[in-house]
């Protein structure tokens, strides 16, 4: 079966909306079904299926789920919030870069873009507008801030590309830890530069802070310690070699279910159960998708495509610069129709080669990879947080996309840095 044809089948089976996991299961038996001699059969993806959910490092992603959603139920987001509000919230657009900030300290402790949206917007957006922000403009600067979810470590699509490429996940942690404060620091000036051109109303701005301020830092502080320490235990756990990454996630678990159960007080026994099903419901599809993928993957990988796409490129573009433009391109428009778990299970081994030809650190790409597939969160069709942004605000998608234009601007810079730049993801291993 023609690897063309194979690639059309798969791209209507996403515009006609058949789920993901479907329409890679679909593609992953036609080319045995179009001609017998192939060598891989059903059985054979099946047990390919099977093989790929097997993997110790994958359990991490369920248990980052259980903890992001623990941690939401728990109000964690807020005292983050509380905590960085105190200290920015007098300044221009510090309200605004407070939520940025708490977008990255949630993504610290969720690994999910999704999640670090529903959790910290669910929160500041009320508080936002009611402090005389634009809807709009708040709705969006949640959307985007939450990609930094799956940039700062810990990072479920940085998992998902260790498995794929074989790479270190400690290492793809650490090297994803200056990109993501870098584009925090880039959507923070952009965030001033919004707030001095249409205005601010410091009065509410300042009131609110006030109320922070009557606590003193000390009472603030003692309220979001807890907060503040879950992404310090997860990822010191990882670096001092105390935990592998698997094992940190499921230290997470733990420490979010101890701290709202016992300290905060934010949730009851009764919720537990509440939470895991909620918990199972959103791993479950990725399960589906992540086994869906494999089995595709192994049948592009029998029918060389890696080589075939590798080569032409190689045999096209002779200077490293136009590779490295083209591959990023691709993958920006990659991140516009398809979902993170697949596109790195798919992609990353047919790029791979391609990254590793050109003298390029396969941990640097996998930063490239992720912040590409990051931005691919905010812009339509798919946009993951621009749906979850909207089910919160009732904004509709296309004027969250809009506003998040420049933004996503500003995103697109720092990937060009990181991709010319190699220290910026190194600088740290």
């Amino acid at each position: 079966m023609p690897v063309v044809l194979l690639f059309i089948i798969f791209v209507i089976g996403l515009v006609i909306a058949i789920p993901i996991s479907i329409t890679l299961g679909i593609s992953a038996v036609l080319p045995s079904i179009f001609d017998p001699s192939f060598t891989v059969g059903a059985k054979y993806l099946i047990r390919a299926m099977f093989g790929g959910l097997d993997s110790f490092p994958l359990l991490a992603v369920p248990m980052f789920v259980l903890s992001g959603i623990i941690m939401a139920k728990g109000g964690i987001s807020r005292k983050l919030f509380d905590i960085f509000a105190y200290f920015l919230g007098n300044l221009t657009a510090g309200m605004p870069c407070a939520v940025i900030v708490t977008c990255l300290f949630y993504g610290a402790i969720s690994g999910s873009a999704p999640a670090t949206v529903a959790a910290v917007g669910s929160m500041t957006i009320p508080i936002l507008t009611g402090l005389g922000y634009d809807l709009v403009f708040t709705t969006s600067i949640v959307a985007v801030a939450g990609g930094l979810g799956v940039i700062i470590p810990p990072s479920i699509p940085f998992i998902m590309y260790g498995m794929a490429s074989g790479a270190s996940v400690s290492d793809l942690f650490l090297a994803g830890i200056i990109p993501g404060l870098m584009i925090g620091v880039l959507l923070m000036v952009y965030a001033i530069y919004h707030c001095k051109r249409y205005g601010e109303d410091k009065e509410k701005i300042r009131s609110e802070v006030k109320k922070l301020h009557d606590k003193g830092l000390f009472g603030v502080l003692k309220e979001s310690f807890w907060a503040l320490l879950s992404p310090v235990i997860i990822l010191g756990c990882i670096y001092t070699g105390v935990a592998s990454p698997t094992e940190a996630a499921v230290i997470s678990v733990f420490y979010a279910l101890i701290i709202s159960l016992f300290v905060y007080k934010s949730i009851r026994v009764r919720d537990i159960w509440d939470i895991l099903t909620e918990a199972i419901k959103t791993f479950t599809p990725i399960l589906f998708i992540l086994a869906a993928s494999t089995a595709f993957s192994r049948v592009l990988t029998l029918m060389q495509v890696p080589q075939t796409v590798s080569s032409f490129i190689i045999n096209n573009f002779h200077s490293q610069v136009a590779i490295l433009l083209v591959i990023n391109a691709f993958l920006l428009i990659v991140g516009m129709v398809m979902d993170t778990t697949p596109a790195i299970l798919i992609l990353t081994p047919i790029l791979l080669p391609i990254i590793e030809a050109i003298g390029m650190d396969p941990i640097q790409f996998g930063v490239i990879m992720v912040v590409n597939l990051a931005i691919g969160f905010v812009t339509p069709p798919i946009g993951v947080n621009l749906f979850v942004a909207s089910s919160l605000t009732d904004v509709p998608v296309v004027k969250i996309a809009k506003k998040a234009l420049p933004m996503i601007g500003f995103f697109l810079v720092a990937l060009l840095l990181i991709t010319f730049i190699p220290s910026i993801s190194l600088a740290l291993l």
